[in-house]
C-alpha cells in the first residue's frame, strides 16, 4: 500500500499490478495508521450470490471486473471494441505528497497516465490524461475518477438554483444514487460541480464530511452513490455529448482536475480547504486589497451619454469608489441588447469623441477604469456574423436557438480566437483600461463544431486558452467572469480569473443565501457583491441601506445603484459604509471565512477570523419573520477558548436592529468575554425585524 500525505491530509492506495484504488483518504490518525497494517485490512467479505472476486472501487472504476456502478472510462472504437478496459500498471511514480501511475490496456489500445496529490489546503487533487495507443480512433464516452467515501456518511449536499437565486444548499438521504448533471455548456445557474457527503446531521462546525469538486466550466456530471453491497463512493467529471471527443492515434486528452475536501468537524472546515487551495495555488496571484467598484449598468443601461456619465464619475469619486466600471452599450451598433455583439470597437455614435474623456475623468480621480465584454457571444445583426456567419456553435441545415437575440461563437476555432484576443487586445492597448468584466449570457444549444460533431468542449478549451493568452499579453488588467449573474463559477474559471459576479440579483435577502452557497466554493475576495438602490430590479422588495450594506460588506464590494439619484442623506451614508469597508478588508479578505449554525431557519450567520484568532466580524442577518418571540444565542466556535475578547456591535449604513427592543447588555458599549462562552453558551441575540442584519465585532483583550 501507498500512503500519500500533507498537512494531515493523507491518501491509501494499493499496490499492485492494476489500476490504483484509492483505499481510504483523510485526516491522518496515528489510531488509523496502527490499524492499517495493509490494504487487505480494508477489504469487506464477499457475500453470497455475487462473483468470486470482490470488485474494486478503482480510481477509474472499471466496469470489466465487475464494478456495479458508473464506469469511470468508457469509448469505442469504430468498430465498437474498446469499450470495457482493463489496464495494467506500467510504472509508478510515488514521493510523499504524490503518487503518479502509468496504465496500459494493450486490447483496447489506451494509455492512462493518473496522478492523486495532497497539497495546498491539505486538499486532494487527481489529474489524468489518456492516450489513444491504438492504430484507429478512439472515442471517449466519459473519463471520471472515483473515491470512495464511509459507508457511515449518511446525508448529501448539493448546490443548485436558478437565475438569480444561485448556490441553494439541498440536502437529502444518501440512499442510492444521487446525479448532478449539467448539458448547459457553461457551469449554469442551475447546478455547481461540487457535492459533500457526511455523517448524519453533520452541521457547520460538527460532523465528518467529504467533499469534491470539478475545475471544468462547461458539461459536467456528479455521482455520489451507494453501492448495493453498501459501500459509497464519489465521481465527477466532464459531460462528453455523443462523439463529441474522438482521439486520432496518439492523441490525448487531458481530463479537468477533481480537487476533494475532508473534515472531522464540520462543513464550514471542510469547504475552508477548498477557499485555502484557491487562495494558494488555483487564482492566478495574490490580489490584495479589493478596490470597491461601481458598475453603470443599473445606473445608466444603454444610456450613454457622456455628461451623465462624467457626473456619474465624479460621484463615485465622491463616496470613495476606487474603480469605475462601463458597462454593456459603448461598442458598434450597441444600442439595445439586439445587435452589435461581436463587433469591439468603440461606437462613433455613442462615443463620437471616444471613451478617453470619461476614461480620463476617472483616472484623475485616482480610480481604475473597467469595461465590459461579453466575446463569446455574437448578434446575427452584427457585421462580425454578416462577414463570418460560420463562426457560430450552430448545427448546419438546422434553424437556431437564439437566447437574448444572440449565437454563441465557437472559440474552438482558432481563427475565431484570433479574432477576439484581436478585438480586445485593441481596445485595451489603445485605452488606460485596468479591468475587464467578461460576460457570457446564455447556454449553448446544438452547438456544433467544425468538424459537425458538438463543440462544447472544445469551446470551454479555447475559452480557457484565450484568457491565458490575453492575461499574458495584459498582466496588468484584472479580470472578472460573469455569466448572468453565477452560471460560470467553479475552480477552472477561478483559475483565470481575479472576480466573480455571483448573482444578478442584489436583493439583499436572496444575497444572504447567495453568498453562503456560494463561500462552499469562492473566498470572499473573489466574491462580487454589490450595494444595490432601495428596491432591487430583479424582485422588487426594498430593503434599508444598513442591510444591504451588511451584505455586500462580506465579498468584494461595489455599488449597483445610481449614485445620481441619490438623496444627500444616502450619499452621506454610503460613503460612511465604504469607509467601514475599507477599514476591515485586509481582515474581511485574508481572514478564515466561517458559516454558524442557528436553530433558527431565518436567522443566516456568518462571519470572518483572523488567523492568529486575536479578531473576527460576524453578520447576523434575518431574512425571515421569526417563527420564535425571542432569539437562542448565537454560538461561536471558532474563536480561542483560552482568550478574552471584547465584543461589540459595529452599527452601518446609520441602521441600529435590535435597539428598541430591550437589547442585550453587551450592545450598550460593548462586554468581554472568553472564547469558551461564545463557543459553549453563545451571544444572546436581540430581537430585530426581518430583512436587517447585526454585525457584531470581537477583538482580543488577553490571553
Amino acid at each position: 500500500m501507498h500512503r500519500i500525505s500533507y498537512g494531515g491530509t493523507s491518501v491509501d492506495i494499493t499496490a499492485g499490478a492494476g489500476m490504483p484504488e484509492v483505499l481510504g483518504w483523510g485526516r491522518y490518525s496515528a489510531a488509523r495508521a496502527a490499524a492499517e497494517q495493509n490494504q487487505e485490512s480494508y477489504r469487506a467479505g464477499l457475500p453470497p450470490a455475487t462473483l468470486d472476486n470482490h470488485p474494486p472501487i478503482g480510481l477509474f472504476a472499471e466496469e470489466s471486473l465487475g464494478f456495479p456502478g458508473t464506469p469511470g472510462i468508457s469509448g469505442h472504437r469504430p468498430d465498437g471494441t474498446g469499450w470495457s478496459p482493463r489496464f495494467v500498471r506500467t510504472e509508478e511514480r510515488v514521493d510523499d505528497a504524490s503518487a503518479s501511475f502509468v496504465l496500459e490496456d494493450q486490447i483496447a489500445g489506451l494509455q492512462l497516465v493518473a496522478t492523486v496529490a495532497v497539497g495546498s489546503g491539505a486538499v486532494v487533487t487527481i489529474d489524468a490524461v489518456l492516450t489513444n495507443i491504438g492504430s484507429t480512433p478512439y472515442v471517449v464516452h466519459s473519463l471520471a475518477p472515483s473515491l470512495p467515501v464511509p459507508a457511515h456518511a449518511a446525508e448529501v449536499l448539493t448546490l443548485s438554483g436558478r437565475w438569480c437565486m444561485e448556490f441553494q444548499m439541498n440536502r437529502r438521504p444518501f440512499i442510492g444514487s444521487t446525479v448532478v448533471e449539467n448539458r448547459r455548456g457553461r457551469t449554469s445557474h442551475e447546478n455547481s460541480p461540487v457535492v459533500f457527503v457526511g455523517t448524519s446531521g453533520f452541521a457547520e462546525s460538527d460532523g465528518h464530511v467529504w467533499g469534491a469538486q470539478l475545475a471544468w466550466s462547461g458539461n459536467y456530471r456528479v455521482v455520489a452513490e451507494r453501492l448495493g453491497d453498501g459501500r459509497c463512493y464519489l465521481q465527477l467529471g466532464e459531460l462528453l455529448l455523443p462523439g463529441e471527443l474522438e482521439l486520432a492515434p496518439g492523441e490525448a486528452y487531458d481530463m479537468p482536475r477533481v480537487v476533494a475536501t475532508c473534515s472531522d468537524n464540520g462543513l464550514t472546515a471542510a469547504s475552508g480547504r477548498f477557499l485555502s487551495h484557491v487562495r494558494q495555488s488555483v487564482r492566478p496571484a495574490e490580489l490584495g486589497p479589493r478596490p470597491v467598484n461601481v458598475n453603470t449598468w443599473e445606473a445608466v443601461y444603454f444610456d450613454h451619454e457622456l455628461d451623465r456619465l462624467l457626473e456619474l464619475a465624479d460621484a463615485a469619486a465622491d463616496v470613495g469608489a476606487e474603480r469605475f466600471v462601463l458597462d454593456d452599450g459603448w461598442f458598434g451598433g450597441r444600442r439595445d441588447d439586439t445587435k452589435g455583439l461581436g463587433d469591439w470597437h468603440v461606437s462613433p455614435d455613442a462615443w463620437p469623441t471616444g471613451l478617453s474623456p470619461l476614461i480620463d475623468r476617472v483616472r484623475r480621480h485616482g480610480m481604475v477604469f473597467g469595461i465590459w465584454f461579453e466575446p463569446e457571444m455574437v448578434n446575427p445583426n452584427s457585421d462580425l456574423y454578416r462577414f463570418h456567419p460560420d463562426w457560430t456553435l450552430t448545427t448546419d441545415g438546422y434553424d437556431p436557438v437564439l437566447g437574448r437575440h444572440q449565437l454563441v461563437l465557437d472559440f474552438g476555432r482558432p481563427e475565431v480566437r484570433e479574432n477576439m484576443f484581436d478585438q480586445i487586445s485593441r481596445i485595451l492597448t489603445d485605452h488606460d483600461i485596468g479591468y475587464v468584466k467578461w460576460d457570457m449570457n446564455r447556454s449553448i444549444v446544438q452547438g456544433s463544431g467544425a468538424s459537425g460533431r458538438a463543440g462544447v468542449h472544445r469551446h470551454v478549451v479555447g475559452l480557457y486558452e484565450l484568457l491565458d493568452d490575453l492575461r499574458e499579453a495584459h498582466p496588468d488588467v484584472e479580470w472578472e467572469s460573469c455569466s448572468s449573474g453565477g452560471a460560470r463559477i467553479d475552480a477552472g474559471i477561478l483559475a483565470r480569473t481575479d472576480r466573480v459576479w455571483t448573482s444578478d440579483s442584489n436583493d439583499a435577502a436572496d444575497r444572504q443565501l447567495i453568498q453562503r452557497g456560494a463561500s462552499l466554493l469562492v473566498p470572499p475576495e473573489m466574491m462580487g457583491a454589490h450595494i444595490g438602490p432601495p428596491a432591487s430590479h430583479t424582485t422588487g422588495r426594498v430593503h434599508s441601506l444598513g442591510f444591504r450594506a451588511a451584505t455586500a460588506l462580506f465579498g468584494h464590494m461595489g455599488i449597483e445603484w445610481n449614485l445620481l439619484s441619490m438623496a444627500p442623506e444616502d450619499r452621506t451614508a454610503l460613503k460612511e459604509v465604504i469607509a467601514l469597508y475599507k477599514e476591515h478588508r485586509h481582515l474581511l479578505h485574508t481572514g478564515v471565512p466561517v458559516r454558524l449554525d442557528h436553530p433558527e431557519e431565518s436567522l443566516v450567520a456568518h462571519g470572518v477570523v483572523d488567523a492568529e484568532l486575536t479578531e473576527g466580524l460576524f453578520s447576523v442577518a434575518s431574512i425571515a419573520t421569526r417563527s420564535s418571540s425571542a432569539l437562542t444565542p448565537l454560538v461561536i466556535p471558532w474563536l480561542s477558548n483560552k482568550k478574552i475578547y471584547r465584543v461589540e456591535p459595529l452599527f452601518i449604513g446609520g441602521e441600529k436592529p435590535g435597539v428598541d427592543f430591550a437589547p442585550p447588555g453587551w450592545m450598550d458599549g460593548g462586554a468581554e468575554m472568553t472564547g469558551g462562552f461564545l463557543g459553549g453558551h453563545g451571544l444572546s441575540l436581540p430581537v430585530f425585524w426581518p430583512e436587517r442584519a447585526l454585525l457584531v465585532r470581537v477583538t482580543e483583550v488577553s490571553s
